[in-house]
């Protein structure tokens, strides 16, 4: 059973797509012994994951500097070695590689391409395809990978899986869709369903969405 986390307003309080990501994390078994980023941390939920599976250290990122307070004090109640940095993805960490890169990064597809900095949409508004904190992550993963470093991300299907596994192509990265669960529209998709079927991105009246969790490894 997952511990208990605090999740104060203003910071991601984990759903479906951090418990997939999770589930993943510990079925591949890819943290044991390695040096783990966890990308966009909220609360701290997959950094500490990554630390019960053996993990040799847990380094954790975000933007928000209520989620990095929030994540250090999880990480202290849960006697985990979680060491976590405010900063823009892989910012804070520049020229370290590691031997694991999770990400549960925002991927709901907004109105605009203007990305909110001090709102909680920050959390989950991501341009007007979804992928604006996706690609980013898909082009600098590889530099952050150790040679045979994994990679697990997280994100909504209807921000193509296809073009996720693409992009960490072109960038070293060799990946695959691991897994894909579906699970009930969360109350912000629900609220841009019209947005959403109007372009396409889902299928018109749905109910629930697809979470695809892709894997990767760094050539070498």
């Amino acid at each position: 059973m997952a511990p208990l986390l605090l999740s104060p307003p203003g910071v991601y309080r984990p759903q479906s797509d951090t418990d997939v990501l999770i589930r993943a994390l510990e079925r591949t078994g890819y943290p044991h012994g390695h040096d783990v980023l966890d990308l966009g941390t909220g609360t701290g939920a997959v950094a500490l994951a990554a630390a019960r599976c053996g993990a040799r250290s847990v380094t954790a990122v975000d933007l928000s500097r209520r989620s990095v307070a929030v994540a250090r004090l999880n990480a202290r109640l849960h006697r985990c070695r979680v060491s976590v940095h405010r900063g823009d993805l892989f910012a804070p960490v520049q020229g370290r590689r590691f031997g694991l890169v999770t990400a549960n990064p925002p991927y709901v597809p907004a109105q605009t391409s203007v990305l909110p900095r001090h709102r909680m949409a920050r959390c989950w508004d991501a341009g007007p395809d979804g992928r604006a904190l996706l690609d980013r992550i898909c082009d600098a993963a590889a530099d952050h990978l150790v040679p045979g470093g994994a990679l697990l991300l997280v994100h909504s299907g209807a921000c193509r899986a296809d073009v996720t596994v693409e992009r960490l192509a072109a960038s070293g990265v060799v990946a695959e869709v691991l897994e894909r669960v579906r699970v009930p529209l969360g109350p912000v998709m629900r609220a841009r369903a019209a947005l959403h079927e109007s372009r396409g991105l889902v299928e018109p009246g749905a109910t629930d969405e697809e979470l695809v969790v892709v894997g990767g490894r760094r050539a070498g």
